[in-house]
């Protein structure tokens, strides 16, 4: 088959979308299939005000549409609702070809949390981009039944994997780790204000914690926290090697559709803590039993940060890396296959004097 992605998020940039697309391709094209992308490194660009490491690309319609074109895919996703997103989509509107998206990151939290503005019309410019789709690729039920609250209904499950040969129980703890007191209890992720780093790093903790990551927050975090470890953005083996050294995983966040960091560091038998809210509730289950809640402990969820910390550490770390061998990318694979099989035309091309919003 032959595979258009456009994703305004790609390499260099480091984050689980980029992460999960860059996998996707690898996968894609390891079984025979032909993937052509359509990404900002390919264009002149600009840095995203507040994140300079996004790049927003510069380039017209035309351009797009050219490279659509040429390479005649039998399928196209849009992963991302940037301008290159919003370029794809006008051009598969006007020329009724049929293309999926996925949905990736929750902008209208995002923007609340940043500016304090209500999400509401932002939800508004994700259902337009949406719903011409034939498919919203979600990662979760519980995500798919949100997304149908604001009118998007034809999700299709797309979960996420591990790299079991590189996140496993079996790795050697960091360096960093050698002399700090115990229990560790570990972020990692963007530090940025949505990921809210700053509820971890002021939660109650009788021990050690680790921040690994960078964004435009960081200055910011380590001031106010001088106790806390900075050990910057880590990547394969090094990466590996905090999860697995760490007592626990921490996740703050309340506005992240899945959270990759959370199976990766289960796969290396460390459990996780998070808020009860999407993301944790899928991944660790309300009772900290998994997502089917008959499993053994491999974390906690609580309201109370601090106390979901503390019940996590009596989870075994064999159970937890049994859990996170559960999250195969070959299934996700299949999944992102399924979900591009059953696309079809689009009936109604958009009206081409519509403007063309750009990243939300």
């Amino acid at each position: 088959m032959k595979i258009l992605l456009v994703s305004d998020a790609w390499s260099p940039q480091v984050n689980g979308v980029v992460r999960t697309l860059t996998t996707i391709v690898g996968l894609l094209r390891a079984r025979s299939h032909r993937v052509h992308t359509i990404t900002p490194d390919q264009f002149w660009s600009v840095p995203m005000p507040s994140y300079p490491e996004i790049r927003l690309a510069l380039t017209s319609r035309r351009r797009v549409a050219a490279t659509i074109t040429g390479f005649a895919p039998d399928a196209v996703h849009i992963a991302t609702e940037g301008p290159l997103g919003w370029l794809a989509r006008a051009c598969c509107m006007k020329r009724g070809i049929p293309f999926t998206t996925s949905f990736h990151t929750r902008f209208p939290d995002y923007v609340a949390a940043r500016t304090g503005l209500d999400p509401a019309p932002v939800w508004r410019v994700l259902r337009r981009f949406h719903i011409p789709a034939t498919a919203v690729m979600v990662a979760t039920p519980r995500l798919a039944a949100e997304l149908a609250s604001h009118g998007l209904t034809r999700c299709q499950p797309w979960t996420r994997g591990v790299d079991l040969a590189l996140f496993r129980a079996d790795v050697a703890a960091h360096p960093a780790f050698a002399d700090l007191p115990r229990p560790i209890a570990l972020h990692v992720g963007r530090v940025a204000v949505e990921k809210n780093i700053e509820a971890f790093l002021a939660a109650d903790w009788h021990g050690s914690k680790v921040v690994v990551g960078d964004g435009p927050a960081l200055e910011a975090l380590q001031s106010r926290f001088p106790g806390a470890h900075f050990l910057g953005s880590l990547h394969g083996d090094a990466l590996a090697s905090t999860y697995a050294g760490a007592d626990v995983l921490v996740f703050p966040s309340r506005t992240d559709t899945f959270g990759l960091v959370m199976i990766e560091a289960l796969a290396c038998g460390t459990p996780v803590a998070g808020y009860p809210v999407a993301g944790p509730l899928d991944i660790i289950g309300p009772q900290g039993r998994g997502a089917s809640g008959t499993g053994p402990p491999v974390g906690a969820v609580d309201d109370d940060l601090g106390a979901a910390m503390v019940n996590a550490l009596s989870a075994r770390r064999v159970d937890c890396a049994k859990a996170g061998a559960l999250f195969s990318w070959d299934h996700s694979c299949d999944q992102f296959l399924a979900a591009l099989a059953g696309a079809q035309p689009v009936p109604v091309p958009e009206p081409l004097q519509n403007p063309v919003p750009q990243a939300a």
